[in-house]
């Protein structure tokens, strides 16, 4: 597979679990996540790079990471799947995860076919992104977690919706993009 991945969390225990799972999976490399600045070089070897965060009782821990990935200004960057690796999930740890713009939340078991299953979905298909003043990642209407709100809501404030596709030979195309403004009232 023409992608990369970066394992966020501690290099014992569940990191160390996932490292493994990761270099299982057919990755053009796999190695544990250090710097933004590396990560941005990366992406200019392999289109795209996943990010896969090992389970921590500490949710909030995840998002620098996950912010420095979201509110990147290289879209190779930005747009990369963020997938979280979950031993107990809870609706707490679900809702955090959603609203820091995670694509996935996988829980056990973590075999090889279901982890390649899920990896699998994150390309060559379309995926639907909002940005907000507050929030950039997948669409998460009707899931737990924050919402964009409609353009004709009351109170609605102005948002982005793009509709990307990763590609594991050319990075991430962006097909569509629509701003909405909320309506003079």
């Amino acid at each position: 597979m023409r992608a990369y991945a970066y394992v966020v969390g501690p290099e014992s225990g569940p990191g160390a679990a996932l490292l493994d799972v990761a270099r299982g999976l057919g990755f053009a490399g796999v190695s544990q996540f250090s710097t933004i600045a590396q990560a941005e070089q990366q992406t200019q070897i392999t289109p795209v790079c996943f990010f896969l965060f090992a389970a921590t009782e500490n949710l909030q821990s995840l998002r620098g990471v996950a912010d420095a990935v979201r509110f990147s200004t290289m879209r190779r960057l930005r747009f990369s799947p963020l997938i979280y690796f979950a031993e107990s999930p809870s609706v707490e740890a679900i809702t955090a995860c959603l609203n820091m713009g995670f694509d996935d939340i996988i829980t056990m078991p973590f075999t090889r076919k279901r982890v390649l299953e899920r990896v699998a979905r994150q390309v060559g298909q379309n995926l639907v992104y909002f940005e907000t003043p507050s929030y950039f990642g997948p669409d998460r209407r009707g899931r737990t977690g924050s919402q964009p709100r409609a353009a004709g809501e009351r109170g609605a404030s102005q948002y982005r919706r793009l509709e990307i596709v990763r590609n594991l030979m050319s990075g991430i195309n962006v097909v569509r993009d629509d701003h909405f403004a909320p309506a003079a009232v």
